[in-house]
């Protein structure tokens, strides 16, 4: 249900709640949708979903980046003091040392 839920994403553009406005369900043979509450956008025909493989894919992968990213920043009160002190340095620019270690992160951990 990961790629049909992921090409649900895509197709609003926006993260649902899966537990109130859409339910999925299986069948035996393959995932389809239970229940569709989006009001923003009508329910989408299989073939819409199909033409969203690729891009439920490329999400699905830049999601995981995203996580890998948020692990490797290290903690938000780190990333302060690192900034402060680029602050009082004068290097609030990509020689300061935050600016180097979030372009290092990035770097390492491409999105698509």
């Amino acid at each position: 249900m990961d790629n049909l839920s992921n090409k649900i994403r895509v197709y609003l553009g926006r993260e649902p709640d899966f537990r109130e406005e859409i339910k999925l369900a299986h069948d035996g043979s393959k995932d389809y949708i239970a229940h569709w509450g989006a009001s923003d956008k009508a329910k989408p025909t299989d073939e819409q979903l199909n033409a969203l493989t690729s891009e439920a894919t490329k999400f699905k992968k830049n999601k995981a980046i995203k996580w890998t990213r948020r692990q490797a920043y290290g903690q938000i009160e780190d990333q302060l003091d690192l900034l402060y002190k680029d602050m009082v340095a004068g290097k609030l620019d990509s020689t300061g040392e935050w600016a180097k270690k979030i372009k290092a992160v990035k770097d390492a951990n491409p999105k698509e």
